[in-house]
């Protein structure tokens, strides 16, 4: 919580700085010349890393996303992003190389929702519809408030796994229920192209920070079958555990690792995006 506040106001004061930066170091004319608005729809996709993928960049079973934004281009160099995204995450133990991952043998699809504002800093000179700015790199940060729900699959029907608690959450032995809503700082990089007097083309990269272990719905040891059959039923027991071959011949696992606890999931979106200005027309002589 500490951590999360500390990062909160950090950025509320990164974003104060750029908003005076950007009023203060141009001066107003060229200012209301180079300000614009954009709307941008967007398609892509995303994975994460977490206990089922620990450390493999662009690995999974790749889902379709979806999503649109709002940018408020302050000058040539800044601008602020508001955006809502939808990214689906599915991965599986059975697909990796680990032999103790692919041993536990279990797997999850979360589709997030994700709502976030951004910085950006471009680093050249560019503006939508400018035949001589016409390209440009940048840079973005911001935040996000996101929500999530992680399903499991038994035969052809996807469950809700948070509700069932597979590490023990809600039962007598266990603790209460994570949470399906969260921060995350998002970070990363992009490439914008114009495509003509109107529209631009952007390529976009970001990782999500957050703090939350259970994207996954993996996040530390095993909970008791034997509980979690009497307490909260059959198919939390069934879902909880799936491995191939058990450790020591244990018929109850309760007490053993199934993630790694302590180590949050994070999460990244590629995307595509189609942009247009909403604003005004570029007209203007763009060497005044």
């Amino acid at each position: 919580m500490l951590v999360s506040r500390a990062m909160m106001n950090l950025l509320r004061t990164s974003f104060v700085l750029i908003l005076l930066l950007a009023a203060t170091g141009t001066p107003h004319a060229q200012r209301k010349f180079e300000t614009s608005k954009t709307l941008g729809l967007t398609v892509g996709t995303g994975y994460y890393l977490g206990e089922v993928n620990p450390n493999g960049h662009f690995k999974g079973r790749m889902q379709p996303g979806f999503g649109g934004f709002l940018r408020f281009n302050i000058n040539r160099r800044m601008g602020i992003r508001a955006s809502l995204n939808r990214t689906v995450l599915m991965y599986y133990d059975a697909d990796n190389e680990d032999p103790w991952i692919a041993n536990r043998n279990l797997h999850f699809r979360n589709a997030i929702t994700e709502g976030a504002v951004v910085a950006e800093f471009n680093y050249s000179r560019y503006q939508i519809g400018n035949t001589k700015d016409r390209f440009a790199g940048y840079l973005f940060a911001g935040l996000s408030l996101y929500s999530h729900m992680p399903e499991a699959q038994i035969g052809d029907t996807w469950y809700a796994l948070q509700p069932l608690g597979t590490e023990g959450q809600g039962t007598s032995s266990g603790e209460g229920r994570y949470a399906t809503t969260g921060f995350a700082v998002p970070f990363g990089f992009g490439f914008k192209l114009n495509l003509g007097h109107f529209s631009a083309l952007n390529i976009e990269w970001g990782m999500r920070r957050t703090w939350t272990d259970h994207l996954d719905d993996i996040a530390g040891y095993y909970a008791s079958t034997a509980v979690l059959e009497d307490e909260s039923g059959p198919l939390a027991e069934e879902l909880s555990e799936a491995r191939i071959e058990r450790e020591g011949g244990l018929v109850d696992p309760v007490g053993q690792m199934r993630g790694y606890n302590g180590l949050d999931d994070r999460f990244a979106v590629m995307t595509a995006s189609f942009t247009f200005r909403i604003d005004k027309s570029p007209t203007t002589c763009w060497n005044r």
